[in-house]
């Protein structure tokens, strides 16, 4: 997973680097990795700038580290209807790693005031039924645990018809979380008849953020681009 970082001293919040645009009337709250245990500092805030710079309204999300599920789904869940409350047309969801895993967690489950519009994974935590990331799964579910809640928090069994479309990207050769992963959700919203895209790049470390410099993985913020305009986002 992502370097761990420290969390901060204060309770998850959203965090935006700046003032949003105040004119875009749809919101995009990014999620940063951290295997459960940290945040991130190469994937939130620079994909935050990014998001802005493309003209959208965004805000970091530092959901709950070192709390059990359904701690930061809660959170998450809590973030969305508060930015929705606070007029936001749609509201879209981003995450990187572990932080792809809650987000995509709250995208597959969320309903009403919580209902999600969009979501973007990169090189997510999918499932906790094959290999999952060791230290993201016990920090989440413990050391043992059952299959209710193996079930409850992979995300290729929470897939249904009414899913958002989601964008979904990782590298092959990804040591710490398998492309796997991203295949699943793949095939599971495939078989839901859900609306996605899926970009495997050949070759990259995990963790890589925005992948500025990282050769064929850097196109994946163009991809995304286009990908957003196409569903009227920008």
């Amino acid at each position: 997973m992502n370097p761990p970082q420290s969390p901060p001293a204060v309770s998850p919040l959203s965090v935006p680097a700046e003032p949003s645009p105040p004119t875009h009337p749809d919101h995009v709250i990014v999620c940063p990795g951290g295997g459960y245990v940290g945040y991130a500092e190469n994937d939130g805030g620079p994909a935050v700038a990014w998001l802005r710079q493309l003209g959208l309204s965004a805000s970091v999300f530092r959901y709950p580290i070192h709390t059990r599920h359904p701690g930061p789904l809660g959170a998450v869940r809590a973030e969305v209807a508060r930015i929705r409350a606070s007029g936001a047309r749609r509201v879209a969801l981003m995450g990187f790693s572990a932080g792809g895993h809650v987000a995509g967690q709250a995208a597959l489950t969320g309903a009403g005031p919580e209902r999600v519009d969009a979501a973007i994974l990169c090189y997510p935590l999918v499932s906790m039924e094959i290999d999952a990331h060791g230290g993201s799964r016990r920090e989440l579910l413990g050391e043992s645990p059952g299959a209710e809640e193996i079930a409850a928090t992979s995300l290729e069994q929470l897939v249904t018809p009414e899913a958002p479309p989601f964008f979904l990207w990782h590298t092959a050769d990804d040591p710490s979380v398998s492309v796997r992963h991203s295949y699943l959700l793949a095939q599971a919203l495939a078989d839901q008849a859900v609306s996605h895209a899926l970009h495997v790049f050949p070759e990259g470390e995990h963790g890589l953020g925005l992948a500025v410099g990282a050769g064929e993985p850097e196109s994946w913020t163009a991809l995304c681009a286009s990908w957003l305009t196409a569903r009227g986002w920008l």
